[in-house]
């Protein structure tokens, strides 16, 4: 990766609480996020990671602390949430495409009617994009025409024609076939290239390890590691996080040898 100017926060998590019910998901979190710094948060299962992205995004109600972008607060009762929210483009595991609007439909829709950007001027900036990502010719296909790995770019496509400031990646890849993930990921390395500033979820290791400026892992509602990528993955500094890095490594047991000596000695007995 190119080197990054990544001295200006862009965005800051502060203390932020949340819970359903009883429960506390997310337990006094703290984040800054710099200038084009590409964020990894990694965890197991039902940790919070998804729902951190969203309280980011201020689709889910938290209940202490604060987010900000460049200083604004984002907050579900904030006046200026609907500019905020375009500035924070999020990228879902589901897709979330409208099967009823062709593939160039489901993009142009926000710039246009939520932004009120000119039509052609969208358009073409689609269409760059769609040519960028290999799915120009896609444009006047329906979801349902697409594999899962199209409908991902698509998605991320959508989310870059609202020229958002930072991106939420929400395990993009969890519902793909194998083959299809790399499609997908090679695009967000190329977002990386260019300098975005992202925050990424995900379960694919390999990925986080090429992608990352930060790994955070994230663990019974707290960040237990934040590291560069070469010391999260060479060298962690808690057994929690070593445990959970173990998961991703096999190592198969061999016992032929010795079963075909101990078969060959009864056999010869």
């Amino acid at each position: 990766m190119g080197v990054r100017d990544v001295t200006q926060p862009i965005l800051t998590v502060e203390h932020l609480t949340k819970r359903f019910g009883e429960q506390t998901i997310l337990d006094d979190l703290s984040l800054t996020v710099r200038e084009g710094e590409v964020i990894v948060i990694v965890g197991p299962s039902g940790c919070g990671k998804s729902t951190l992205l969203r309280c980011i995004n201020a689709l889910e109600e938290i209940q202490g602390g604060e987010v900000r972008l460049r200083g604004e607060l984002v907050s579900p009762g904030s006046k200026n949430l609907p500019a905020l929210r375009q500035k924070i483009g999020m990228v879902f595991q589901s897709y979330d495409l409208f099967p009823h609007m062709t593939v160039l439909e489901n993009i142009l829709l926000s710039p246009t009617v939520v932004q009120k950007r000119p039509r052609d001027e969208v358009k073409a900036e689609a269409m760059a994009l769609l040519a960028r990502v290999g799915l120009a010719e896609k444009a006047e296909q329906y979801p349902r025409q697409l594999s899962g790995g199209q409908k991902q770019r698509v998605a991320i496509v959508r989310a870059l024609c609202v020229h958002p400031e930072v991106l939420l990646f929400d395990e993009v890849t969890a519902a793909l076939d194998p083959e299809m993930v790399r499609e997908v990921l090679e695009v967000i390395l190329d977002l990386s290239d260019q300098g975005r500033t992202m925050l990424i979820v995900t379960h694919e290791m390999q990925f986080a390890r090429a992608v990352a400026d930060r790994v955070l892992f994230l663990e019974n509602g707290r960040f237990l590691e934040d590291s560069p990528p070469e010391v999260f993955f060479d060298a962690p500094r808690t057994e929690r996080a070593r445990r959970y890095l173990q998961t991703f490594s096999f190592e198969r047991k061999r016992n032929h040898t010795k079963n075909e000596n101990e078969h060959s000695e009864r056999s010869t007995s």
